[in-house]
């Protein structure tokens, strides 16, 4: 092959060089993920312009809900840049645009991603379990809590929520005459965390008035 030829990686890696580079490019592929809480980074709140991330390749981070820690990446040709400060100060945009347009690129995928329902006597479970990428990232939109809780909620009803891998957000109702299934919810859980190359929380979250918070069993529905 003449060395000049463009190689089978040449398009993609092209393709990440311009959304490294030019905000343009980097706009339409920018999407938000969940981290683990104490995941490090730079804080987008700790910069007062673009210019003061030059230099700094540290992962661009912002408090997340529930203590977790959210992340932007480049979702470039089949793999996923972490965007970091030098790509802030290439780009030029101040930190509320970089975190608007990836939520807002999220909410355009999550608005046809499909989610899984099951259902056994009472028990009702919803997960997202796609594939894409962004399930759990879901549970950064006011869509996604505003959907759990009017599907799983209900007078004395709980909503317990699992972030246990960056591929799987599940949620499920707990009922006050159903008290075992929230440790069953648990060991699921901690179980898919603990098998999983992409974890993110072993915990259980529970979505109170479209706030996640750790579940606490004894607290009053």
């Amino acid at each position: 092959m003449d060395d000049a030829s463009p190689g089978p990686t040449s398009e993609p890696t092209a393709i990440s060089e311009a959304a490294e580079h030019a905000w343009e490019a980097a706009a339409p592929v920018l999407y938000p993920i969940v981290r683990p809480a104490g995941s490090a980074g730079l804080r987008l709140g700790s910069l007062d312009s673009p210019r003061d991330a030059a230099g700094n390749v540290e992962p661009l981070v912002d408090e997340g809900p529930g203590g977790l820690v959210v992340a932007y990446v480049l979702a470039i040709g089949g793999y996923d840049v972490l965007a970091n400060g030098d790509h802030l100060a290439a780009w030029g945009v101040p930190a509320a645009t970089l975190r608007e347009t990836a939520l807002r690129n999220l909410a355009a995928w999550s608005a046809t991603a499909p989610w899984s329902e099951e259902a056994e006597g009472g028990r009702r479970i919803l997960s997202s379990d796609t594939g894409d990428g962004w399930d759990a990232s879901r549970i950064l939109l006011p869509e996604t809590t505003a959907h759990l809780e009017r599907s799983l909620g209900g007078p004395g009803g709980r909503v317990l929520v699992g972030i246990p891998s960056q591929h799987l957000l599940i949620a499920g109702a707990l009922r006050d005459d159903d008290p075992a299934f929230g440790p069953l919810f648990a060991d699921f859980v901690l179980e898919y965390a603990g098998d999983s190359d992409d974890a993110i929380d072993r915990r259980v979250f529970e979505l109170r008035e479209g706030r996640l918070a750790p579940f606490n069993p004894s607290h009053p529905a």
